[in-house]
């Protein structure tokens, strides 16, 4: 009004002033000083020397308590529980993908006696915990501790992500559908070849935060005998070593599942930034086809016309 824009941070909120700022700036500087304080005193708790059965022992800090790290074959085992993980995971996550891709495509059918099942059958394994899961498929089909972890991650991670993909397809425009149907594609078709395509690409950030959760459930294959990092480390070495190294491991299990998370997260919002800004890759020079959301269409209409008498064209 008056000539005068209006930028967009005032338009939600007015800014704050002087009094505000240095309201914020005080509530800022105290919540980082409670933090760091409670930092110091976690620190000297587990620095200081503790007495137990008339012994004292070094805080946890102390160099006798990390001298196993110098072991080779420690971190040798160390390593095959997590390779154990990482085998698990990556079946699961194969697997669940597969699963929640079918599922998907079950649970958006038009068809009732195929829509239905499908959904009972999502809300049922949806409902159950992944270790009761577990400890069936171990007690039932007696499978062995690695794949009651792995059908269990699949099943239940793979009812997650097909409910992710199904709202991708329905969050669809229509006219994607009506282009496809137009060209002559059947609704399978076109749901496979046009819409689904689509809805994978946007629904992928959502896909890979869910891997990150199933990687973080294999932990629960401690409870069915899987050797995971978790029943490596923390069951079988310390029951090696003694409960003096029990602290260490701890430590070591933690950095090796937050450097694995962390670098999964860090591919999630990097496929969510890459999917945000997709639509403005063809302005940036990019390949037309990989954005452009009707390339399927005009493929399909254009096999069809080369194969129609009278076209002079032939494939």
């Amino acid at each position: 009004m008056g000539g005068v824009a209006m930028s967009a941070t005032n338009v939600l909120f007015d800014a704050p002033g002087p009094r505000a700022r240095r309201a914020s700036l005080i509530g800022s500087v105290v919540s980082l000083a409670a933090i760091a304080a409670g930092a110091a005193w976690i620190i000297w708790i587990l620095a200081a020397p503790r007495v137990s059965g008339g012994i004292t022992l070094p805080g946890m800090f102390d160099a006798s308590r990390w001298d196993i790290l110098t072991d080779p074959q420690v971190w040798g085992f160390i390593g095959t529980g997590v390779a154990a993980t990482l085998q698990a995971a990556a079946v699961a996550a194969a697997g669940a993908v597969a699963l929640g891709v079918v599922l998907s495509l079950l649970r958006s059918s038009r068809l009732p006696w195929v829509r239905i099942p499908t959904a009972i059958l999502l809300e049922f394994f949806r409902g159950m915990p992944v270790l009761l899961m577990m400890l069936f498929i171990l007690l039932v089909a007696s499978t062995g501790a690695f794949w009651a972890v792995v059908l269990a991650l699949i099943v239940y991670n793979g009812t997650l992500i097909g409910e992710a993909l199904r709202a991708g397809l329905a969050a669809l425009p229509r006219g994607q559908r009506e282009a496809a149907l137009s060209l002559g594609m059947r609704e399978f078709q076109s749901k496979l070849l046009v819409e689904f395509p689509q809805a994978f690409r946007q629904m992928l950030p959502i896909i890979v935060a869910q891997l990150v959760v199933l990687l973080k459930d294999t932990s629960l294959g401690y409870i069915v005998g899987y050797n995971e990092i978790i029943r490596s480390n923390m069951n079988n070495l310390a029951s090696f070593f003694g409960n003096r190294y029990l602290f260490t491991l701890f430590v070591v299990t933690l950095v090796i599942y937050l450097t694995i998370n962390l670098l999964l997260s860090w591919l999630a919002r990097w496929l969510s930034w890459r999917t945000a800004s997709g639509s403005g890759t063809v302005a940036a020079g990019a390949d037309p086809g990989t954005a452009d959301p009707t390339s399927a269409i005009r493929l399909v209409q254009a096999a069809s016309t080369a194969h129609q008498p009278g076209t002079g064209t032939h494939l």
